[in-house]
């Protein structure tokens, strides 16, 4: 049996408790013919909070790390974070290998889900990147979706302190509150990955999504379209202290 390489890419010291312990882990073991390295800079979501989402500089960096872990021996890459999800996008421009973002392959199932999307999220720089996913996806699919947000950055800040029970009591709120105006819900942030609750609507996250659509490219599989190029699509925000609330027409 031929072994494949996945190379992931990581920009938070704790990738292995929310990426490699819940996901990569059991992935590998029903995968064994698929080796896993890690590429980790935890500067790059610090900065990408402090500016407001991905800087240039930060999108420039994650290049480098796409272009190491091809010279690594890498059959494809993961980027893990869904903030600087257009640099995936960048990479596979000019890289011999598949480059995709965690989140990508989620957008897509979310679109076939129903038009008005709700996304959830523990950080402001998140919802931007994760509405540019659904939108490529809406096009590639040919269905106009509407889009809501909400951000709840109180619920990030327990899950910093390890209160675990806080961040997702909170999380869990509005996902009730937002099930009741939207018909899908996506929870494009891999911190909320592993948060398990009953709505009245259907909910994705990224994770195992994402290491089947590794499996695919692993395999041969080729780039979905909704992947290619650069979006501009921003959502209009209204802010307050911990929630942020938004819609797109797309």
């Amino acid at each position: 049996m031929k072994q494949k390489t996945l190379a992931l890419i990581h920009t938070v010291n704790w990738y292995d408790k929310s990426v490699i312990e819940p996901f990569v882990k059991p992935w590998l073991v029903k995968n064994p013919d698929v080796r896993v390295f890690n590429i980790v800079d935890d500067s790059l979501l610090t900065e990408s909070l402090v500016h407001n989402g991905a800087t240039p500089a930060v999108l420039k960096r994650i290049q480098y790390y796409v272009l190491a872990a091809e010279a690594m021996g890498a059959d494809a890459a993961m980027v893990s974070c869904t903030t600087v999800g257009e640099a995936a996008r960048i990479a596979r421009e000019y890289v011999s290998i598949p480059v995709f973002n965690i989140d990508e392959p989620m957008a897509r199932d979310a679109v076939k889900l129903g038009s008005r999307m709700g996304i959830i999220a523990t950080l402001p720089t998140s919802p931007p990147a994760t509405c540019r996913q659904l939108e490529r996806a809406a096009r590639e699919a040919s269905v106009s979706i509407d889009i809501k947000i909400v951000v709840n950055e109180t619920a990030f800040e327990h899950l910093q302190k390890g209160e675990i029970e806080q961040h997702n009591t909170l999380v869990k709120g509005e996902m009730d509150r937002l099930a009741k105006e939207v018909d899908v819900l996506v929870l494009g942030q891999i911190s909320l990955a592993q948060i398990q609750h009953e709505t009245r609507v259907p909910y994705l996250q990224v994770g195992h999504s994402g290491l089947a659509e590794a499996r695919r490219l692993l395999d041969g599989g080729t780039l979905h379209k909704n992947g290619n190029g650069n979006g501009n699509g921003q959502p209009r925000r209204e802010e307050t202290p911990t929630r942020m609330a938004a819609r797109v027409s797309c």
